[in-house]
């Protein structure tokens, strides 16, 4: 296989930060979770000021409605999270997260927070900055491109 090969290359290095998130502190506490799990409890901490729903965390992680549906309903199950109505349309549930889940969002940021640094030792704010710029593009390239 090419070491050119971007899909690969990103294949392999998913692979490596989920064994890494894996053997974290944080989820070895709550092996309830999976690291997906982990970044949605963390993305529902970050935005607890406003209402977060099922197509938010779509756009978000670009995962679609089926397999959004399905971690929403597994992680309520787990009591991390729960389905709550607003009064402006009652066909809408926003996600909040339990104490339980709130919790354990401590210790996950700290996770992420150190995994972000091993990620981006020794390069620099450009570097990083050019990267995430690549990465954005693939993604538009991914979600633009019509599949045969």
């Amino acid at each position: 296989m090419n070491e050119r090969t971007i899909g690969m290359q990103l294949r392999c290095l998913t692979n490596l930060i989920k064994r890494r998130v894996e053997g974290s502190a944080s989820y070895q506490y709550a092996k309830s979770i999976t690291g997906t799990n982990s970044w949605i409890i963390a993305f529902l901490a970050e935005n607890k000021d406003r209402d977060i729903f099922q197509r938010d965390l779509e756009e978000r992680f670009s995962i679609t409605r089926s397999t959004a549906s399905k971690v929403i309903k597994l992680m309520e199950q787990k009591g991390l999270i729960e389905r709550l109505g607003v009064s402006e349309d009652a066909r809408l549930k926003k996600l909040v997260l339990t104490p339980k889940a709130e919790a354990m969002n401590e210790a996950i940021m700290k996770d992420i927070n150190e995994l972000e640094e091993v990620l981006v030792q020794g390069f620099s704010k450009e570097e990083i900055d050019t990267f995430c710029s690549f990465i954005k593009r693939m993604k538009q390239n991914l979600t633009n491109s019509k599949t045969n």
